[in-house]
């Protein structure tokens, strides 16, 4: 007993330390150096994809390595090849971490006026809040250049195609779910955060890798209602899934997601 409540302490302890450090991280006065991602451009056609790449520690160009791409949410859109390090990026950028879990991070960006998936959103009243979401067309230009430029990579052999984690907020959540089926066999794990998906389509993509949903209980922009769904199909897809709900928290569940101690050492432990 005594060793069982020792054990709940300290990884209670755990928990709040986690918290009293992205809070300082978080806070306006203290930010990591976000120069350290470089910035690069994907161009395919006339269509042009910014991105951003943080690189290993000691970055060996004959070593492969994890990859870890992260899709921003609607707030974040722009042109500027910056907009999309605000949430997320700092995660990435502590030494410690980067020393613990070497890999390569890529932030893309969205333009202003396009997107990374498409919703049709009917009544915000509704439990879902509305959101359904056209299958039978090809994906966005944004979305479409993230997956080829994901494919090149792959093809340069600069990554571990065994260890390749894709994760977002928000727009960026609703992108992740999006790229797990039109992406099935490409993925080694996935955290979508307050996001939502079609929930037509785990079966296409449950069994091959394990998720971590999250969700603010109180999100009033893409309703929890969202994630409940998605969550369900994904058991009774036969996933191996995990579900962090935030009671009260609203729609920026984000803050807490990046809090959580065991995300980065559940997502690198993950290998095909």
């Amino acid at each position: 007993m005594g060793v069982s409540f020792q054990k709940m302490k300290m990884a209670h302890l755990k928990k709040i330390l986690a918290l009293v450090v992205f809070a300082i991280i978080s806070y306006p006065g203290i930010t990591q150096n976000r120069s350290l991602y470089e910035k690069k451009y994907f161009i395919e056609n006339q269509d042009t994809l910014r991105y951003r790449v943080l690189y290993p520690l000691n970055y060996d160009i004959q070593k492969k390595y994890p990859l870890v791409l992260f899709l921003h949410g609607s707030g974040e859109k722009g042109s500027d090849n910056e907009s999309q390090l605000k949430w997320g990026a700092d995660l990435f950028l502590d030494s410690a971490k980067r020393a613990t879990f070497p890999a390569i991070i890529v932030f893309p960006q969205c333009p202003v006026n396009s997107s990374w998936v498409r919703i049709m959103i009917g009544n915000r009243t509704d439990s879902l809040g509305g959101f359904t979401f056209p299958v039978d067309q090809p994906p966005l230009t944004p979305l479409q250049l993230v997956m080829h430029l994901m494919w090149q990579m792959a093809k340069d052999k600069i990554i571990d195609d065994q260890r390749i984690y894709v994760g977002g907020l928000s727009l960026g959540g609703f992108g992740t779910y999006e790229l797990l089926w039109r992406m099935p066999d490409f993925f080694t794990a996935a955290f979508p955060i307050c996001g939502g998906g079609n929930p037509d389509k785990p079966a296409l993509y449950a069994k091959n890798f394990p998720i971590w949903i999250f969700h603010g209980g109180s999100d009033p922009i893409v309703p929890v209602g969202n994630a409940h769904l998605m969550y369900q199909m994904m058991i009774n897809a036969g996933a191996l899934v995990k579900y962090s709900e935030y009671p009260g928290v609203g729609h920026d569940s984000w803050k807490n997601a990046f809090a959580e101690p065991d995300l980065l050492p559940w997502l690198f432990a993950q290998k095909k």
